[in-house]
């Protein structure tokens, strides 16, 4: 595929996706969303990456829709995705419930860390709030956006911020789609950590290399599929669950790996890519 809206490149096992319309502060359009889901998945593919980095060009992350976009939806009566058929599908069928926009994130086998480098907003916020984990810039606007176009809550944002920050924080978010800056969402437990502009790319790559470098493949593909899929059921079954991941995984040659450089005080040599 033809990028133009989005950037690909990989990084020592990271791939890193760069929303790539800076003079638009990287407002979504049905090309970015069809461009998007096919970085993703090359990433989820590619045998090589571990782990990966979303970020974006420019001052801002995603401010939403672009305006032109919006108009046209008025122009035409109804919502027109503007994306061509079929689009790529990474992710799906891990489970039902995340065979949807945006939420096959959950559906991936790697972890997804966010670089939020700028405002995000409307469905930018929505890009972010289904990374596994962000980090930001201070003094940066955050928005669900949606009460003040007439709009419902977007793409299970009504479902995801509830359990990432409580339903009382939840609700003053998405009753006023107010706006809140990057150091209130990291209050808030929405962002993780906020480095200087300067820093937030070489600190996130540093925190996924470790990451990707200290853990093994199989462990975070195995404890992914847990968290988001213990969303859905009761503890009993994640306990079961857990076991039987216990029981299979010893039998692997990265179970060995690990203990060996536990004890041998040395990074690990992972087998499973």
């Amino acid at each position: 595929m033809e990028l133009k809206a989005v950037k690909y490149s990989t990084d020592d096992g990271i791939a890193i996706i760069t929303l790539n319309r800076p003079q638009r502060m990287n407002a979504w359009t049905g090309r970015m969303h069809t461009e998007y889901r096919w970085c993703v998945l090359q990433a989820e593919q590619d045998p090589l990456i571990r782990a990966v980095v979303v970020t974006a060009e420019g001052r801002g992350f995603c401010v939403g829709a672009d305006s032109q976009a919006l108009e046209g939806h008025v122009a035409k009566g109804g919502y027109d995705p503007g994306t061509p058929e079929p689009l790529a599908q990474p992710g799906y069928g891990q489970r039902e419930e995340f065979d949807q926009s945006f939420a096959y994130h959950f559906g991936l086998t790697k972890p997804v860390i966010c670089a939020i480098n700028g405002a995000a907003a409307g469905i930018g916020l929505v890009l972010a709030c289904y990374a596994d984990i962000r980090f930001a810039v201070p003094g940066v606007k955050f928005t669900t956006a949606h009460g003040k176009l007439n709009l419902p809550a977007e793409y299970g944002l009504s479902w995801l911020l509830p359990r990432m920050i409580g339903l009382a924080r939840a609700n003053d978010l998405l009753f006023t789609s107010r706006v809140f800056m990057s150091e209130e969402a990291h209050t808030l437990g929405l962002v993780n950590d906020i480095f200087a502009p300067e820093e937030l790319m070489p600190k996130t790559l540093a925190y996924t290399r470790q990451m990707i470098e200290t853990v093994s493949p199989g462990s975070l593909r195995a404890t992914k599929q847990q968290i988001y899929t213990d969303l859905h059921r009761d503890v009993g079954s994640s306990v079961a669950d857990s076991e039987a991941r216990l029981n299979a995984m010893m039998k692997q040659a990265d179970y060995q790996e690990g203990v060996a450089a536990f004890l041998g005080k040395r990074l690990p040599d992972w087998k499973d890519n």
